[in-house]
């Protein structure tokens, strides 16, 4: 779709590491950043009888071409440009098409440039590729220029290579090569060692129209699995980043229709969901959650799909980052929700998790191998990790991994993200084949839930930003709905009995909760503070699993009084302050009776991205009254944009 501005605007965006974007309202306003800010440059410009203009980053260039119109679809970004000889159109396409594995993880880009010319002239187009985007730590960087039987490409890398050589949050790859190739006389490569710059050149000569080259990322190993060294999914096809090129070349023209088709299919629903506005949530949300993750297989050949928390606190795989991020994966493939789990299952049945509550992560980008979140600085031990077969690079720190602080552990918040997720996931197959050998696991988590999720006690939800709360109302919606949950997958499992036990306990549950957590028009945020509200988006749950236990004025009500409550920018979160989760407002919005009040809440938070003054890519939380963004950039939550898609499409 057609826009005049963004937040940030996604580039080239594959993984957390292979992740470019655009924070400027033009594409020449601003040098290219990395999701977190960093800058990581990759300059544009478009030669016309031998005079260079500027088209993309280098803000100081002195000659600049216009930039005449913007374009963004879930997997491409196209600018327009113009000037008295020439137009020009230049689209970024990264492939992530979710009913594909392979192109989910295979990490190129394709880079295509189509002109038309006013006035007879020789036209070449250059991409400058800086080494900010191979390197995080000083040292020095090589490049080359080669060619295979295929293929020309440049290359350019850390000459000293350190995989998997650091760990966090605002942190860029410091391994790995970066790639530009292309092929006919038309594509050509460059790199200069002074600058450490690699270009990709597309001469278009006096007659071509069109040209186009592909930027890839191998970043040679991607995750430490529990111990083990991982390489991403796309090995599984292509022994080398060469075939892995070869084959993006290749299916170009395949794949980019595939990507057509895929834009036209979301967009087009979108459009009639909610009009530009959620049509636009839609488009600036795909490559962005997609991206927020990794794809690799286990040692038994399981597909595990890992996230990284960004600008967080840089936790991988965590168990309520995923939750909301899971409606935009089930639509396509529930293999991707059980590649979210299998680590949350594998840590979670280790000795050194001794507690009868779900853990919140399996440790800290780029290293799954256990949580960290919460753990007591006083203790630093390795056993776990030496126990289960680590191998420790001599330049990494190792976390402290043995004991854990219980307060600021999610104790109901995880159970029922385990809980719920599992459970969505057999809903969709239509059998519980994937949580039997984890039901020990899933019934303690369950029984955790009857004894303490109707009233939690002071502790984290997902929403840890806003701090400790006890009675919290919507924590316990998400206990009950863990529950019913588990009734479900009992009863995928053919037992019955104990299935409408346990879904017996999560409706009486449910009509307590009806009755303590009703306020002045609305439910509170607390138990016993009538004047509270907050959103309650755990409860879409029971609409997706059919038979409600909760009953339908306790939603519409709800729902009214967020569309009062709602500011310029959106609905906060809860009556505490004026921030609000975008995310969170688009679960609410599933549930809207009517196009008028889907459009009432999914308007503002449209207004958000468009007007903002934080030039990040699509922060989920943000002030409603100001404008700008609290924290969180580029994360995976934003898949939860797609909840009222996914809600129409597998509704009861």
């Amino acid at each position: 779709m057609k826009i005049e501005r963004a937040a940030s605007v996604p580039l080239i965006v594959h993984d957390p590491y292979f992740s470019i974007w655009s924070g400027g309202d033009h594409l020449n306003d601003c040098d290219t950043s990395h999701w977190s800010g960093a800058r990581q440059a990759v300059r544009g410009y478009v030669v016309i009888d031998e005079t260079p203009y500027c088209f993309m980053g280098d803000p100081e260039f002195s000659q600049t071409i216009g930039q005449t119109g913007l374009s963004v679809t879930p997997t491409s970004t196209e600018y327009q440009f113009e000037n008295e000889w020439i137009t020009m159109q230049v689209r970024f396409t990264s492939p992530l098409l979710l009913d594909d594995l392979l192109l989910v993880s295979r990490p190129c880009t394709y880079l295509d440039v189509t002109v038309s010319r006013k006035k007879p002239a020789g036209v070449r187009v250059v991409f400058a590729f800086s080494s900010d985007l191979v390197k995080f730590t000083d040292g020095p960087v090589n490049g080359d220029v080669q060619q295979t039987e295929k293929f020309h490409y440049g290359v350019m890398g850390k000459a000293f290579q350190t995989p998997l050589g650091h760990s966090g949050d605002h942190t860029t790859i410091d391994w790995g090569y970066l790639y530009l190739a292309g092929r006919g006389p038309e594509a050509r490569f460059a790199y200069d060692s002074e600058k450490e710059r690699l270009d990709g050149i597309i001469e278009l000569g006096t007659e071509s129209e069109s040209g186009g080259i592909v930027a890839a990322y191998d970043d040679l190993v991607s995750i430490n699995y529990f111990g083990q060294w991982r390489k991403a999914y796309w090995t599984k096809e292509y022994p080398t980043i060469f075939d892995a090129i070869g084959a993006s070349l290749d299916e170009r023209e395949d794949v980019l229709k595939k990507s057509e088709a895929l834009d036209r299919s979301l967009t087009e629903r979108a459009r009639e969901m909610g009009g530009e506005d959620y049509e636009l949530l839609c488009c600036l949300s795909y490559r962005q959650a997609v991206a927020a993750h990794k794809l690799i297989e286990d040692e038994d050949g399981n597909l595990i799909f890992l996230s990284k928390e960004n600008d967080s606190n840089g936790c991988i795989g965590t168990a309520d980052v995923s939750y909301p991020s899971v409606p935009l994966f089930l639509m396509y493939s529930t293999d991707y929700i059980k590649g979210m789990l299998l680590p949350v299952f594998r840590f979670a049945s280790c000795d050194v998790w001794e507690y009868d509550f779900a853990p919140h992560d399996v440790g800290r980008y780029p290293y799954a191998w256990g949580q960290v979140y919460g753990l007591n600085p006083e203790k630093k031990g390795k056993q776990y990790l030496q126990a289960n077969g680590a191998v420790f690079p001599p330049y990494y720190q190792y976390p402290p991994c043995d004991v854990y602080d219980l307060k600021f552990q999610m104790p109901v918040e995880e159970c029922g993200n385990m809980l719920i997720m599992t459970a969505a996931c057999c809903e969709i197959d239509k059998n519980a084949e994937f949580a039997k050998p984890y039901q020990g696991l899933l019934k303690t988590w369950t029984e955790y839930l009857l004894t303490y999720g109707a009233d939690p006690g002071e502790q984290l939800c997902t929403d840890d930003f806003a701090g400790h709360l006890a009675h919290n109302t919507n924590l316990a919606v998400k206990a009950i709905m863990g529950i019913k949950a588990y009734a479900r997958i009992l009863e995928l499992l053919g037992d019955d009995s104990e299935s409408m036990r346990y879904r017996s306990q999560a409706a009486a549950m449910a009509a307590v909760w009806e009755t303590t957590a009703r306020g002045k028009g609305h439910t509170a945020l607390t138990f016993g503070d009538t004047d509270s509200w907050s959103l309650k988006y755990n409860l879409v749950w029971d609409r997706f699993f059919g038979d409600p236990l909760f009953s339908g004025d306790i939603i519409s009500g709800d729902l009214a009084w967020y569309v009062e409550k709602c500011g310029e920018y959106g609905t906060p979160l809860d009556s505490r302050s004026s921030y609000t989760k975008s995310d969170w407002i688009l679960w609410c919005a599933s549930m809207a009776g009517d196009k008028e009040m889907f459009q009432a809440l999914t308007a503002p938070v449209a207004a958000y991205v468009r007007e903002t003054e934080s030039r990040v890519p699509f922060s989920d939380w943000y002030d409603t009254v100001s404008g700008r963004y609290c924290h969180f950039i580029a994360r995976s939550v934003q898949g939860g944009i797609y909840m009222p898609m996914f809600m129409e499409r597998f509704k009861k």
